[in-house]
């Protein structure tokens, strides 16, 4: 593996100097920005981010403003107490995309936010306290108490956020296995912690955010 400002220099290469480059970056939002989020707003990403999952993103975006109307603008206590009939009503709304067991996902992320609320005073202190660090233990309590948030549904939905994080994407992918951090798709969880300890040494070399260095990797690839 090497030092970040040799990936660095591939990426300034690559996109025609710093200045070029700094414009493709963006920077997450602080904890305190974080904590300001209002629970809806985190529900409603999720539900996004899941009905992103296999299916053309343009598509989901372009009918949002009608889930948003469907869902009572993702009210988290509302969302969890949802009746079998009001999911079936939506199942008869051509306005949004009627998917089951994901609009079902929702009313169980709902009721997953209720629990994070009771634990940390809302949801959004828990995303904003858990450590950069540590962000795959992060990814692994969402798949294991969230609803289809594995693969990297979670990872979209905490970058979309704001929270400083890293995206598994193909490009990223391929620039850990060219470092030699991993081997393969990172599906592990031996690779995980291998892909953590790699950008935790990274922000350490470069000062530099989870965020930041997953897209330079990503513009250090040949796509």
């Amino acid at each position: 593996m090497r030092h970040f400002d040799e990936i660095h220099a591939v990426a300034l290469n690559r996109k025609g100097g710093a200045k070029a480059l700094e414009k493709l970056l963006r920077k997450p939002k602080s904890a305190a920005a974080l904590r300001k989020i209002p629970d809806d707003r985190w529900l409603s990403s999720m539900t996004k981010n899941v009905f992103r999952a296999g299916f053309v993103w343009r598509v989901v975006e372009h009918k949002w403003a009608e889930f948003e109307r469907v869902f009572g603008r993702f009210d988290v206590h509302g969302v969890a107490y949802l009746s079998d009939e009001a999911i079936e009503a939506m199942l008869e709304d051509p306005a949004i995309i009627r998917h089951r067991r994901k609009l079902l996902a929702a009313r169980e992320n709902a009721a997953f936010l209720l629990e994070l609320a009771a634990e940390h005073g809302s949801a959004a202190t828990y995303f904003a306290n858990f450590p950069r660090e540590e962000f795959v233990d992060l990814l692994d309590d969402l798949k294991k108490r969230a609803c289809r948030m594995g693969g990297t549904s979670a990872q979209y939905f905490l970058r979309e956020m704001g929270k400083d994080s890293f995206i598994l994407s193909r490009d990223v992918v391929a620039a850990l296995k060219r470092e030699k951090v991993i081997d393969g798709a990172a599906n592990s969880k031996r690779d995980r912690r291998a892909v953590q300890d790699a950008f935790n040494r990274w922000c350490e070399q470069s000062g530099r955010s989870l965020t930041e260095i997953s897209r330079i990797l990503a513009m250090s690839i040949e796509s």
